[in-house]
């Protein structure tokens, strides 16, 4: 009696716990918004803009800037249009909203200047280059444009780049920027390709408007049948999107007729399974039918991959009629299919070509049927072909489909069991989608800035080619008086500015210049002292321990001079320059010295940079002249350690003889002689300081008060 009870308890709390999952706002009572987009400065009504909510409702506003669309309490608005940014409007009540908005700054337009390249094949090396990346890594992808950007001389060229920019933009679903890119493109080079690019770039933007504008605009005698089919296939899209179901029928069948007589195969396939879709969606089952079979047909003399995609749609569209028997019977075909397709192609987790899926809906087909003898095996499959491909979501859903199998199967310990896993695997689906918002929003932020960087060469030429026609029309109003007084302003503080700048980029080359003179003396000194450790080293050791040490001292040299002609380096190459010298200095004097390098494992190393050799002569003077004359077998400390999010600390410690007793030990012969590496670095820390404001900060003192001093110093970095 009481373990009947306490079933019963645990399906009770189950299914509490389930409905407040799956809890929604789809039972709060619908009502009409009624709204109006206008211009906020000229108060003029603002006509098709698009009007969608999160629930499914769409529509327009009229030539009067008015709308009216079903909605709830809670519902977010979003209303777009290509002329202002996309505004969206938590809904709260019924009562009626107008919407101001600002015009968005028009696409930039190309200035018709020309610029001369050097290297005719340039450009194009450089969008071939930029294509190659376009699927594999857009940050890397980008920079190419913006070179090409500058190579070309011409508005054909111009046009190409932001057409290839722009397919980056829509390949990686920044649908806004790809809007914005191809409407350039299409400014500096008309052509069919693009404003059918642009057109799709709307629609996947959800600006349908928009979209059948481009669409319909295009003229179809100038389309190549294939490019005919993408239109009628594209206005399809579209209509189907704003649930015109009709209209994305007639669509189709246009599509449909050319690619029929043009013997377009592939399209053939796809417009018979796209109107099948539409048939399903008005709730015209058995024409939808007929075209799926169509299409599967098609399907079947193409490829195994089309193949089995086609059947994975039938299969959803068995499973929303409730014919289950075929969905099970469609989803067996397509595993073993899909086991032959993986010898010869790999599929991501997105993509409805996974084992896992298709498991999980044979399982939710069989649960459907409650036949849960045969629905468990699938359910479970799923989880571990899940489980391998780290699938968390299809992994989820199944584990909470295989609790409510076992539920209803009345196993509610093992219902149980699995529901526990369940809620594990939500908390760790939500930690996931946490790490991904971050890393899409990182993302996002960076390709927004090199966007921003691209457009400012054409705000630049804009702005120049605005001032012109600004001053012409000026010029037909104003007196000539007036006008003299201004030129006569602005060529004095264009003189003033362009004196400042050449004084200012004088000064700049002169700290350069200095710079690499002092990197210059810097080298030598470096290589003359550590070819006299090589020296002294070889003369006291075997052949063997003398090649590893020249092995490790090539290693050195190499990397001192790739680096000597960089002002900066990354932090995380000077502390590895830093371990292999110490690491020499010290095979050499192991009876002299021992020492640590220890580095805050908080720090982000790539996000400092550091002047190079910067460290390595005040390691060299700890060495050489703090603990190489003491008695007793001394110690060297390096410590990294951050301060501040924008400044590290380098602490340089030994404990020598100290700066005293080293200077007194000097011969006569070396105190004429003019210590270049410390006073190269004390100048290198000021001309750098004075370029890019107090960077870096050098402080030398006394160690300890004992009878060997030694010495510290604190060297301290701030972010750029």
């Amino acid at each position: 009696m009481r373990l009947a009870i306490k079933k019963i308890w645990f399906v009770v709390i189950l299914f509490c716990a389930t409905c407040v999952l799956a809890q929604r706002n789809d039972n709060a009572p619908k009502f009409t918004v009624r709204g109006s987009v206008v211009e906020s400065k000229t108060n003029d009504p603002i006509a098709n803009v698009n009007i969608e909510v999160n629930g499914g409702s769409y529509t327009t506003t009229d030539s009067g800037g008015n709308f009216r669309i079903e909605a709830k309490k809670g519902d977010e608005l979003t209303i777009k249009h290509k002329d202002f940014e996309t505004v969206y409007y938590t809904i709260l009540n019924s009562e009626r909203i107008k919407v101001e908005v600002q015009p968005s700054m028009e696409a930039i337009q190309y200035s018709k200047k020309k610029f001369s390249r050097t290297n005719p094949e340039l450009f194009k090396s450089l969008i071939d280059s930029a294509e190659v990346y376009l699927k594999k890594d857009a940050k890397k992808s980008i920079p190419f444009i913006e070179k090409a950007l500058a190579t070309g001389n011409s508005a054909k060229e111009n046009g190409e780049a932001y057409e290839v920019l722009g397919d980056i933009y829509l390949h990686w679903k920044q649908f806004d920027l790809a809007v914005s890119n191809y409407r350039i493109s299409i400014q500096n080079n008309s052509n069919n390709t693009v404003k059918l690019k642009l057109a799709n770039a709307y629609k996947q933007n959800n600006s349908y408007q928009e979209s059948l504008q481009i669409y319909n605009a295009i003229n179809k005698k100038e389309l190549s049948n294939y490019q005919l089919v993408e239109l009628y296939e594209g206005l399809g899209d579209v209509n189907l999107s704003t649930k015109s179901y009709q209209s994305a029928i007639n669509a189709y069948n246009e599509g449909l007729k050319v690619a029929q007589k043009h013997l377009i195969s592939p399209k053939v396939t796809d417009l018979n399974s796209k109107i099948a879709q539409v048939y399903n969606a008005k709730g015209e089952t058995q024409k939808a039918e007929g075209f799926f079979d169509q299409s599967l047909k098609l399907a079947n003399s193409q490829n195994k991959k089309r193949a089995v995609e086609e059947k994975i749609k039938i299969a959803d569209f068995k499973n929303e009629t409730n014919n289950y028997s075929s969905e099970i019977q469609l989803r067996k075909e397509v595993l073993k299919q899909i086991n032959e397709i993986q010898k010869d192609s790999v599929f991501n987790n997105e993509s409805p070509l996974t084992p896992q899926k298709q498991n999980y809906k044979i399982g939710n087909a069989y649960a459907s049927q409650r036949d849960y003898v045969n629905a468990i095996p699938y359910l479970k499959k799923s989880i571990e072909e899940a489980d391998t491909k780290e699938d968390l979501i299809v992994q989820k859903d199944a584990t909470r489909k295989l609790s409510e199998v076992y539920r209803d199967a009345g196993e509610f310990d093992k219902a149980l069991i699995a529901y526990q896993s369940y809620v594990d695997l939500v908390d760790k689906l939500y930690s996931k989608k946490e790490q991904e918002i971050s890393q899409a929003a990182r993302f996002s932020k960076d390709i927004v800035a090199k966007q921003n960087r691209i457009l400012s060469l054409e705000s630049d030429r804009a702005l120049s080619e605005s001032k012109y026609e600004l001053n012409l029309e000026q010029a037909k109003r104003q007196k000539l008086i007036i006008y003299s007084l201004i030129v006569g302003v602005i060529l004095l503080l264009v003189a003033g500015f362009l004196m400042f700048k050449y004084i200012k980029q004088q000064r700049l080359a002169n700290n350069l210049l200095a710079l690499k003179s002092l990197r210059s003396q810097m080298n030598p000194h470096f290589i003359f002292n550590a070819l006299n450790s090589v020296n002294s080293f070889i003369a006291s050791n075997d052949e063997r321990t003398a090649n590893k040490y020249l092995t490790d001292f090539s290693l050195l040299m190499r990397a001192v001079l790739e680096n000597s002609e960089e002002d900066f380096i990354p932090l995380e190459k000077e502390i590895a320059l830093l371990e292999l010298y110490t690491k020499l200095e010290h095979f050499r004097f192991q009876d002299k010295f021992d020492y640590t390098i220890t580095i805050d494992e908080n720090i982000h190393l790539n996000d400092f940079v550091i002047p190079p050799m910067l460290l390595q002569p005040y390691i060299e003077n700890a060495v050489w002249h703090g603990l190489r004359y003491k008695k007793s077998k001394g110690r060297l400390e390096i410590v990294i350690s951050q301060t501040s999010p924008e400044e590290i600390k380098i602490t340089i410690i030994d404990d020598g003889i100290g700066r005293e007793k080293s200077k007194a030990l000097k011969t006569e012969n070396q105190k004429k002689q003019n210590p270049k590496g410390m006073g190269n670095i004390k100048k290198r820390v000021s001309i750098l300081n004075a370029m890019y404001k107090d960077k870096v900060d050098v402080f030398i003192d006394d160690f300890q008060d004992e009878e060997d001093r030694g010495t510290r110093v604190v060297v301290t970095l701030k972010k750029d």
